[in-house]
């Protein structure tokens, strides 16, 4: 099978955050075969809900319409590196990659921070491939922080 990115829709998920006044960061989560099952963007002050970030929102489909609360095989696509909730609802959730865009030297669980992954309480570790259209994520976040300032 051909790798195929599937950050512009996540890019698009972001975007769309964005224009709801939410942080733009979205999340796809894609088949073993290659198809999108799940896609969101951060809905917490839509939802009042902290917990309704784009990776949680994207896993809670993509868990349903598997019928399962795992999903082996699976890959995550998301814009922004995931919090420590995040990463650890990804291992939970045993997606087999993870591939994101820009970096989160602030709140980041995967690179920064606590690094959810390496702790031995992490059952599952993703192949996590990082930068995947980062400078455009990147672009996204600083944009919209920069009008509310």
């Amino acid at each position: 099978m051909t790798f195929a990115s599937h950050m512009e829709t996540a890019l698009a998920e972001a975007r769309a955050a964005a224009e709801r006044g939410e942080v733009p960061v979205g999340a796809v989560v894609v088949s073993p075969d290659g198809q999108i099952v799940a896609q969101a963007g951060n809905r917490t002050r839509e939802l009042s809900d902290p917990t309704a970030h784009a990776e949680i929102i994207a896993l809670r489909a993509a868990c349903a319409a598997a019928g399962s609360e795992r999903l082996p095989g699976h890959a995550l696509y998301v814009t922004l590196e995931p919090c420590p909730m995040c990463a650890s609802a990804i291992s939970q959730a045993r997606i087999a990659r993870l591939y994101y865009g820009a970096a989160d030297p602030k709140s980041g669980g995967v690179a920064h921070g606590p690094r959810i992954f390496t702790h031995p309480q992490s059952h599952h570790v993703p192949e996590v491939y990082d930068g995947i259209a980062g400078e455009e994520a990147e672009r996204l976040l600083k944009a919209f922080f920069a009008d509310r300032r």
